[in-house]
């Protein structure tokens, strides 16, 4: 393990948040279900209880005054959900935290048969059910026409794409992500893999090479992390500085990650956001309605009818599924 995830041992137990205490399954308590059947309340993706351990440890922080550690998957529905309280806390309060990523290994294989999900055919119903509940667009009929047969290689595939550019792997992780939930596409083969390199300017020959060779090993020590930290489903964020942590664990409202972040840095003040569509497009290739909502503090109807006239004058491209819309910059000539 990278000497920078080296976990201080003698640090304070996590500090976890009031609302996160008052349920069983806020306790990240290990369940037997299939890990792709999330709580749509709690918005928790909780993995089997074997493929977890207890918590030994703490971890380091970094250079800003805090550091969040997320476990995630490219497959977490409840991740997906997150998107648009993560880009706000980004744009918000960026300069006071890094957020370094780490997948967790939610589906290794379809060796389940409990919580009434044992084939892939049985989530399809369910990721429409999370999708309209978060308000994220979510098309589940990939599980039924083209299904995933495990979440580990695009998981080895965003880690191959860190050892390239780091801020591309977040492009290339939000690529596979509207892959998989807005398109349809299984992205355990390669050429979607692929396809999403090219897009957001990694360098595809070198990440087949590092995809097939040293990414896994790289993978594995996130998997003994998260096991090393007692997590147990997605999304798990913890908020850590010299001292002490702050778990949020699940489907949160804005405020809690707000709240995580001011518990260990209280000086820490909200930046002004230029909210213009010119400006959020600007910084963001893709944003669906809710996060688009989300970070310009207008309402979903209003945000809806803002967006469909920026299509309709051809500033905005977009992508219609049957649970809600993706909406793209459009590249100008020379971009």
């Amino acid at each position: 393990m990278p000497k920078q995830i080296l976990l201080l041992f003698a640090l304070p137990a996590m500090l976890a948040l009031p609302a996160l205490g008052q349920h069983a399954k806020n306790n990240m308590e290990p369940t037997a279900k299939n890990p792709l059947l999330c709580d749509i309340e709690t918005g928790i993706c909780e993995m089997p209880a074997t493929q977890v351990g207890e918590k030994t440890g703490s971890l380091a922080a970094g250079k800003k005054p805090v550091k969040i550690y997320y476990f995630t998957d490219p497959i977490c529905s409840s991740c997906w959900g997150i998107e648009p309280q993560l880009r706000r806390l980004k744009r918000e309060y960026g300069p006071y935290f890094d957020i370094e990523y780490r997948m967790g290994g939610l589906l290794p294989d379809w060796s389940y048969n409990s919580g009434g999900i044992s084939k892939p055919s049985d989530v399809a119903h369910h990721w429409d059910e999370v999708s309209l509940h978060y308000d994220m667009p979510i098309d589940g009929d990939v599980w039924l026409e083209d299904p995933l047969h495990s979440s580990y290689p695009p998981s080895i595939a965003f880690k191959a794409a860190q050892l390239q550019d780091g801020k591309k792997a977040l492009l290339f992780l939000r690529a596979i992500r509207e892959m998989v939930f807005l398109e349809k596409k299984n992205i355990t083969k390669w050429e979607h893999l692929e396809a999403a390199a090219l897009l957001v300017g990694l360098d595809a020959a070198q990440l087949k090479e590092d995809y097939e060779g040293r990414a896994d090993a790289l993978f594995q020590e996130d998997l003994a992390l998260a096991r090393k930290m007692g997590v147990r489903g997605f999304p798990t964020l913890f908020f850590t500085d010299s001292l002490s942590q702050v778990l949020v664990y699940g489907f949160r409202p804005y405020q809690q990650f707000e709240e995580a972040l001011k518990k260990l840095h209280p000086a820490a003040e909200r930046l002004p956001m230029d909210t213009s569509p010119a400006a959020l497009f600007r910084d963001h290739a893709s944003l669906t309605t809710r996060e688009y909502a989300v970070l310009s503090g207008k309402s979903r109807a209003e945000s809806g009818a803002e967006l469909q006239a920026l299509a309709d004058r051809g500033s905005l491209g977009k992508l219609v599924t049957k649970n809600g819309v993706l909406w793209r910059r459009v590249k100008r000539e020379g971009e």
